[in-house]
C-alpha cells in the first residue's frame, strides 16, 4: 500500500465531492442548484440549473471514484472536463494567477488527476479489489482529451441553448418631446 496516493485520492476526491455538492445541494456554504444555475446563465451556459446539476454531478460522482480508487479514468476525465470548462468560461481572462481569480489552482488539480491516472489508484481500491489495473500514460491522455472534448461540448450545447432574443418590440418612443 502507498499511502501517500491513498492520501491524495482521499484529498483531491474530497475537494471534488465537497464542490460537487456546493452546486446540487448547497452544503459547505454552495449555492445549490438554482443559485449555481444563475451563476451558468451568466456565463453562457444555457440552461444554466441543468448545467449547474450536470457539473456538480460530475464533481461528486468523479470526486467519490477518486477517492475510493473507483473508475479512475472515467472518473478524471469527467472532473477534468469541469475544470477546463472552469478555466474557459471564468478564470482565463483573469489570468493565470489564483490571487488575481485565474485559473493556475484548475490546472494544479488536472494535473493531479493525470498523474493519478498515469500511475493508477494503487491499493486499497475499488478497481484494485476488482483486478482493474487501469493505468498509464496512455490512459492519461485519453482522459485530458475525453475532458477537452466534454468542455467543448457542454459549453457548445450551452450556447446552441441561448434564449433567443424576444422579438416583439417594445413600446415606441413617443414622437413628442417632453415637456419641462
Amino acid at each position: 500500500m502507498r499511502i501517500a496516493r491513498l492520501l491524495a485520492r482521499f484529498l483531491l476526491g474530497g475537494i471534488f465531492f465537497a464542490h460537487g455538492t456546493q452546486k446540487l445541494f448547497g452544503w459547505f456554504g454552495g449555492g445549490g442548484p438554482e443559485a449555481t444555475g444563475q451563476m451558468m446563465e451568466r456565463l453562457g451556459m444555457h440552461p444554466g440549473k441543468r448545467n449547474a446539476i450536470a457539473a456538480g454531478s460530475a464533481e461528486t460522482f468523479g470526486g467519490l471514484g477518486i477517492a475510493l480508487g473507483a473508475c479512475t479514468p472515467a472518473a478524471a476525465a469527467a472532473l477534468i472536463a469541469t475544470m477546463i470548462t472552469a478555466i474557459r468560461t471564468v478564470h482565463i481572462d483573469k489570468g493565470f494567477f489564483s490571487t488575481e481569480g485565474g485559473y493556475e489552482f484548475n490546472l494544479a488539480l488536472i494535473a493531479a488527476l493525470l498523474i493519478l491516472v498515469d500511475a493508477g489508484p494503487g491499493s486499497p481500491s475499488l478497481d484494485s479489489a476488482r483486478g482493474r489495473d487501469d493505468s498509464g500514460p496512455a490512459l492519461a491522455l485519453a482522459a485530458l482529451a475525453a475532458g477537452a472534448l466534454g468542455s467543448t461540448l457542454a459549453i457548445a450545447a450551452g450556447h446552441r441553448a441561448t434564449p433567443a432574443p424576444d422579438p416583439t418590440p417594445g413600446p415606441e418612443p413617443s414622437a413628442t418631446p417632453a415637456s419641462n
